[in-house]
């Protein structure tokens, strides 16, 4: 067995990746139904919880993606600017749900200036848009998106 960073065992990262990533998708699905079934993010949260056929996440990644969700719709005002300042030639109303769902989500998790790195971010929601929305989706997400990094850096965040 290999091992990755601070000795921990590539099984162990990837592992750990991966639910952080499971997490993501979590918190999408959450604003999912937040958006499009117009009902309070506490209920849009219960009903995503209480409708998983599988085994439930650890309790921290349940809170990452509750807590990003949350995140989201509590900033919704100063993301929508950034994402708007970053869409040349589009306003939200016109993007597809999911992606501007993956666009609020990422942007967020990037204002929030938490410990992963803005580069992992911009990947995650890059894969996001690979597993929920169509092909062409994933460039413009990744225009937008390095364009809401650039002028975060440039404000003084990350």
């Amino acid at each position: 067995m290999t091992r990755g960073r601070a000795g921990m065992d590539d099984s162990v990262t990837a592992s750990a990746r991966w639910n952080r990533h499971r997490a993501r998708e979590a918190a999408l699905q959450i604003l999912y139904y937040w958006e499009v079934g117009r009902v309070d993010l506490a209920q849009a949260t219960a009903t995503y919880w209480a409708n998983q056929e599988d085994e439930p996440p650890p309790g921290r990644l349940r809170a990452f993606a509750s807590d990003l969700a949350r995140t989201t719709v509590e900033q919704l005002a100063r993301i929508d600017e950034l994402i708007t300042a970053a869409a040349e030639h589009w306003r939200l109303s016109r993007m597809a749900v999911i992606d501007r769902l993956i666009l609020r989500l990422a942007a967020a998790e990037l204002l929030a200036g938490g410990d992963t790195p803005p580069g992992v971010i911009i990947d995650e929601a890059l894969e996001l848009a690979k597993t929920f929305s169509a092909d062409d989706s994933v460039k413009f997400i990744n225009g937008v998106l390095d364009g809401v990094r650039r002028r975060l850096e440039a404000e003084g965040g990350r």
